[in-house]
């Protein structure tokens, strides 16, 4: 039986001093973005099933239209907003700088809010980032950000054979069983300088990669921060360095670069509810 009090599980209810505070966030974040010079855009909530990013689509909550195409809830942002502003609006503005405050849509019921950006045909990692710390400082927390480069695991697998499961799964007893002396310093660490002391005896296949993470070590200002060589994260779409902010036990923004449909690009995404979840 259900009770008319009650909501499906997954979903979100504000109300009273946590709505306001929801309110408030999103309104300073939204004005941070118009002062670096960021357009706002909201996306519909229905999109075909072809245009969605998600790997699983067991998560996707479907249904059709009116002609029976296949529908979804939006169930991520990044993409749709660089689809959208590259397909459909391409015609009427060259800019390149957007952000969105909506919610994303899971199967069964479940629904997170969400403000992000995306900098389309933009490259250089360490502006997202550098615009990510400054949102923290502007709110006051300080939360760990851990950057990655998605494509060492990625080689590592392809290069001597491993399993891509063991990055992805956390598998550290299974990696430090190969017995790799390299590896095993990368396993050990997290940051610049730990890097730099490692690189000359990096295979080859991986050097350039970890160029990348020691060159961004150098334009970031923000202190509190791990890199990990080695973490690796399954995404559709961030297929190069990728970061992520955690505090506690909760991720609370995560963003890195993509590609999409040829172009390179920069975007970042923070978890509203659990953001909300620190502030109060």
């Amino acid at each position: 039986m259900i009770f008319e009090h009650e909501i499906p599980d997954g979903c979100r209810l504000y109300f009273g001093d946590v709505a306001k505070k929801k309110r408030n966030l999103e309104n300073k974040v939204s004005e941070f973005f118009d002062k670096n010079g960021f357009l706002e855009i909201v996306t519909p909530n229905f999109s075909y099933s072809g245009h969605q990013s998600i790997d699983d689509e067991t998560k996707l909550i479907k249904l059709n239209d009116t002609d029976n195409n296949q529908l979804t809830l939006r169930a991520d942002s990044t993409l749709d907003v660089a689809r959208i502003i590259t397909k459909r609006l391409g015609r009427t503005t060259d800019h390149k700088k957007w952000f969105y405050i909506q919610p994303i849509f899971l199967y069964p019921s479940i629904e997170n809010y969400q403000i992000g950006c995306e900098w389309l045909e933009h490259t250089k990692i360490s502006d997202i980032i550098n615009i990510t710390s400054e949102i923290f400082d502007m709110l006051k927390i300080n939360p760990l950000i851990q950057i990655a480069n998605l494509n060492i695991p990625k080689i590592i697998s392809k290069e001597f054979n491993i399993p891509i499961s063991y990055f992805r799964d956390g598998e550290i007893v299974k990696l430090f069983g190969l017995k790799l002396d390299w590896l095993k310093c990368l396993l050990y660490a997290s940051t610049k300088d730990d890097l730099e002391k490692l690189y000359p005896s990096l295979p080859e296949c991986l050097k350039d990669e970890v160029l990348k993470l020691i060159k961004i070590g150098d334009d970031l200002s923000y202190k509190n921060m791990i890199i990990s060589p080695l973490y690796f994260d399954s995404m559709k779409y961030y297929d190069d360095i990728y970061f992520r902010a955690i505090e506690g036990n909760e991720t609370i923004a995560k963003g890195g670069q993509y590609n999409s449909d040829g172009v390179e690009s920069l975007g970042f995404a923070l978890c509203t509810d659990n953001l909300l979840k620190i502030l109060t």
